[in-house]
C-alpha cells in the first residue's frame, strides 16, 4: 500500500482544484530509470486507469501505481515539505537503500 500524509493530501486537493482537474483525478506514482541514484520517482495527475494498475486510497486521495513500480514503492508514504531546500511532494520510501541529496532519485 502507498499512503499519503495529511499535508500531502491538502496540497494535492488544492492542486486538483487550482488546475481545474476532473473530479475523478488521482495521483499516478511511478518509478523510472535515471537520476543520480539509479531510479527516479514520477508523480502526476491522471484520470485514466491502465491495464495492470493498482489503486489505493488513503485519507480520501486515490493513488495509482503500475505493477512494476509498485515493487519499488510498497510501504511508501507520499509527503509534502515546505523546508529550506524547496517545497513539494517527497517520498518516504522504506525500500530505498540510498537516496540522492535532492530526494528525487533512489536505489534499492
Amino acid at each position: 500500500m502507498i499512503t499519503v500524509s495529511e499535508e500531502a493530501k491538502q496540497h494535492a486537493l488544492q492542486l486538483i482544484k487550482d488546475e481545474n482537474r476532473p473530479i475523478d483525478s488521482f495521483i499516478r506514482v511511478g518509478v523510472e530509470g535515471g537520476g543520480c541514484s539509479g531510479l527516479s520517482y514520477k508523480l502526476e495527475f491522471d484520470n485514466v486507469m491502465k491495464e495492470g494498475d493498482q489503486a489505493f486510497e488513503d485519507k480520501g486521495i486515490k493513488i495509482v501505481v503500475d505493477r512494476k513500480s509498485f515493487l519499488y514503492l510498497v510501504g511508501t508514504e507520499l509527503q509534502y515539505t515546505g523546508g529550506l531546500n524547496g517545497k513539494g511532494f517527497v517520498f518516504n520510501n522504506p525500500n530505498a537503500s540510498r537516496t540522492c541529496g535532492c530526494g528525487e532519485s533512489f536505489s534499492v
